[in-house]
């Protein structure tokens, strides 16, 4: 995938932005429609997290990567001149959050930073650590976070969530935007406090790649559906399918398909589609920021595309078949990346289950406070984060833009604090979200 990104895209100069990380993977196969209910191909309408919303975040420790500086190492003395031990260096380390709060599609706003103290010489990773925990009777860490699933074809994205609860025991688990049964790619699941993101993750871009077939139009815009219409596809040349894709880029309007998970009068619209009724949908508004044809081998298109939520990469292929003249349909689709969770990182879902099964999950856990990356950060002193905590309103800098009115609030120290947001009335900062300290369980 390209590096190409939208106009909001992090700026060069903040170290370690987060990237779109769009990998680029090989087109998934098409696979048996296992339950219409899950029919956006790459929308958020049927995401919604379950479970309830009681706050917690287990801060991971393998963000950091930032070293802190170590002094040479002295002489050794003889024995009957051996020197007292000199005062250690100055420490300039900084905590494990700290690499999110500069890695942000936001801009960092300093408020009493102060140094942590440095880990042990030999911190044990967040694996052994964890089993070592568990081991001395301390438990293993809260089933909290963020896990990048590369779905496989023919499930369902409720089968995947599914499974996991299974696996984990974790009732508070839900996804982040609907994949089809064919499709295969990144699928955004959050678990426990989590869950309290789950709308972040949903707004974050998406990056797919996709192949188009044309020749044929089918119901469901894709090779799972009946074919309605065909025709000889022979005659269209990549300089036609160019052409024809500059509709389809910026700011357009989609009408969604039938078999999808929009409501209309109270109806799932693939309820009405399973009874043979068809109704009028309503075009929506949504931003394709890249569209590429990066191969053409007759009669299949393959596509790469960076958009908002809520597009149908369907309704792109259905239509760019009728901007054609000869019908086309979503024949495969992988979903590259969604915000900053790309499908490098992601993990088989047989890994997932697994490792909840065998107990060495925590490594594939993201830390909440990953999917809020696009706010700005502010980090305080201890006393805004108990002002925080205790639902008060805090002083800080103004926001500096109108949408930029949400922060990710850090304590110096203890790391992650919550979210909060601009009062134009108090012109101060109102805590909206609060989560409790790394250490804490939900």
């Amino acid at each position: 995938m390209s590096d190409e990104r939208p106009p909001d895209a992090p700026r060069e100069d903040v170290a370690g932005a987060v990237g779109e990380g769009a990998a680029n993977g090989a087109i998934g196969g098409s696979g048996t429609r296992a339950d219409a209910s899950q029919g956006g191909d790459g929308v958020d309408d049927d995401a919604g997290a379950q479970g309830d919303a009681s706050p917690a975040a287990a801060e991971d420790s393998t963000d950091a990567r930032i070293e802190a500086k170590s002094s040479p190492a002295a002489d050794v003395p003889s024995n009957d001149q051996r020197a007292e031990p000199a005062d250690p260096p100055e420490d300039t380390s900084l905590p494990a959050w700290a690499e999110r709060v500069n890695a942000n599609l936001g801009e960092v706003i300093p408020l009493g930073l102060k140094k942590a103290a440095p880990p042990p010489p030999a911190t044990p990773p967040p694996l052994a650590a964890a089993l070592a925990a568990r081991a001395a009777g301390g438990g293993m860490p809260p089933k909290s976070g963020i896990l990048s699933i590369d779905k496989p074809s023919g499930m369902t994205s409720h089968d995947v969530v599914q499974a996991l609860r299974r696996a984990s025991g974790e009732q508070r688990i839900g996804h982040a935007g609907t994949l089809d049964p064919m499709a295969t790619g990144v699928l955004v699941v959050c678990l426990g406090s989590a869950t309290r993101v789950v709308e972040e993750v949903q707004q974050g871009l998406k990056g797919y790649r996709a192949r188009v077939t044309l020749g044929a139009s089918t119901s469901t815009y894709d090779a799972e559906g009946e074919v309605l219409a065909s025709a000889d596809p022979s005659g269209v040349s990549e300089a036609d399918i160019e052409a024809a894709l500059e509709r389809f880029r910026g700011e357009i309007q989609q009408i969604p398909p039938m078999v999808s998970a929009l409501k209309q009068g109270g109806k799932r619209l693939y309820e009405l589609a399973r009874k043979g009724i068809e109704v009028e949908r309503a075009p929506r508004d949504v931003t394709v920021h890249r569209l590429e044809l990066v191969d053409w081998s007759p009669p299949d298109a393959t596509l790469e595309l960076t958009v908002t939520s809520g597009t149908y990469v369907r309704s792109i292929a259905h239509d760019l078949g009728q901007a054609l003249g000869v019908g086309a349909h979503l024949s495969a689709l992988q979903r590259t990346f969604v915000g900053p969770f790309a499908l490098a990182d992601a993990v088989p879902l047989a890994t997932a289950v697994e490792a909840f099964t065998e107990g060495w999950w925590p490594p594939l856990l993201h830390p909440l406070d990953m999917a809020l990356t696009a706010y700005d950060a502010l980090i305080v002193d201890a006393a805004i984060e108990k002002a925080m905590r205790d639902g008060q309103q805090f002083d800080g800098p103004r926001p500096r833009a109108r949408d930029r009115r949400r922060i990710r609030v850090y304590e110096a120290e203890t790391g992650f604090v919550g979210v909060a947001r601009w009062d134009d009335l108090t012109e101060r900062w109102q805590p909206e979200r609060v989560f409790p300290k790394a250490s804490a369980r939900p």
